[in-house]
């Protein structure tokens, strides 16, 4: 463990002090582009079999740099603001476990290559446009960015022009109109306990 540990350390000393002498524009493009080679290199050949530490580091990296608590503030609209503290932070942890599975449904994705169209940094925010191209399939995969605290997060994912953070917005909206928040809870935890 602590041989895994060092190299790991020095790769992120290595990675703040490229990000520091960078712009914006670069610093994002470096981030995307290292988490994207980490996925690759994992990943290994198409038909690779993984182990659970496997796939729980790929989950990791994946999901490394998405901002679950503005993604699940934005799905839940006003109710979240009507939630105690302990039920947010609970909803949250919830969200993330369900996105994170989500995103090891498809892994053969994640081998595209991707081409960065433009990043666009506005302040704080960003937007990334790319290509994802796998098997000859061109998809457009796009990022909203946000500066918090010192590191670039993403609160959305746009793939193919539909947006992960809308999609469950309108999906858990609707449950919350005809049955309530308990119920989304309820089901949450249940497909949570699931994975």
């Amino acid at each position: 463990m602590k041989r895994r540990i060092f190299p790991m350390l020095l790769f992120v000393f290595g990675l703040v002090t490229i990000l520091q002498a960078q712009t914006p524009k670069e610093e994002i493009k470096t981030l995307l582009e290292q988490r994207d080679q980490q996925v690759k290199t994992l990943l290994g050949p198409k038909g690779s079999e993984y182990s659970d530490e496997q796939r729980a580091e790929i989950k990791d990296i994946i999901n490394g740099v998405i901002d679950f608590e503005s993604m699940a503030k934005y799905a839940l609209e006003d109710t979240y603001d009507t939630l105690s503290t302990e039920i947010q932070t609970e909803f949250v942890e919830l969200f993330a476990t369900i996105v994170r599975d989500q995103s090891l449904n498809k892994l053969d994705i994640y081998r595209a290559e991707v081409t960065y169209n433009s990043i666009t940094v506005d302040g704080n925010e960003a937007m990334v446009k790319t290509f994802a191209e796998l098997d000859d399939i061109r998809t457009p995969v796009d990022y909203t960015m946000v500066m918090k605290g010192d590191e670039w997060v993403i609160t959305d994912l746009i793939l193919d022009e539909v947006s992960t953070a809308e999609s469950y917005n309108r999906q858990f909206q609707r449950i919350i109109k005809r049955k309530g928040f308990e119920s989304l809870l309820s089901t949450l935890r249940k497909r949570a306990a699931r994975s």
